[in-house]
């Protein structure tokens, strides 16, 4: 297996895996900004997060991970969201609203990718069955499937009256959620804000 491969000249690099949502909601910023970048296709499953070269660029192992064009890193898929959307309308001026918008990317992290990305991963990508999880995984999913539902039942948005980074956070494994198991016909209401923010944010359904 080969090492990751080092930046070379002056342009942002994200090392990133195309199947993780974590990874695609970095990407999506960047798009939307217009921001310069190599992507560099790291691979969870092939182990590429776990040679000595990535390793000294993130100990933690994990992807998305962005090397800035002055050498510097940064890891946390929306620790690099903010980073890219600094000063634009994805970050609401409002303090309130932006204190609204960093509530959902806490909970996001802590309360919807655990269950929601967990469950896809090990049902679409190591061939689980849903039977073969703990059923506090689907509980708790289908919890956070249930709450964005309400959360976006009349309204276009989750944050004011335009597309944040809570949108472009939250869709990113919601989208995707049946590869888990789980039912979207179930969240109406949570069907129409995705395809509302996937033309929002130029993603392809």
């Amino acid at each position: 297996m080969g090492g990751v491969p080092h930046p070379a000249g002056d342009m942002m690099h994200i090392y990133g895996d195309s199947i993780s949502g974590n990874c695609l909601k970095v990407k999506w910023v960047a798009d939307l900004r217009g921001l310069p970048y190599r992507w560099i296709e790291t691979s969870v499953l092939a182990g590429d997060t776990r040679t000595p070269d990535y390793l000294a660029m993130n100990p933690a192992g994990q992807v998305p991970l962005v090397r800035f064009d002055d050498g510097r890193t940064l890891a946390q898929s929306n620790a690099i969201m903010l980073a890219f959307a600094e000063g634009s309308n994805l970050i609401p001026e409002d303090g309130y609203l932006r204190a609204k918008m960093y509530e959902w990317l806490f909970w996001e992290q802590y309360s919807h990718e655990p269950y929601v990305a967990v469950a896809r991963f090990h049902v679409h990508y190591l061939g689980k069955t849903v039977a073969e999880l703990d059923p506090k995984i689907i509980e708790r999913g289908n919890g956070a499937l249930k709450l964005l539902d309400d959360s976006v039942a009349g309204r276009d948005f989750l944050v004011g009256d335009r597309l944040t980074l809570a949108d472009i956070a939250l869709v990113a494994y919601s989208r995707v959620a049946d590869e888990g198991g789980f039912a979207l016909g179930d969240y109406p209401a949570l069907q129409r804000w995705i395809a509302r923010v996937e033309q929002a944010a130029n993603i392809e359904a």
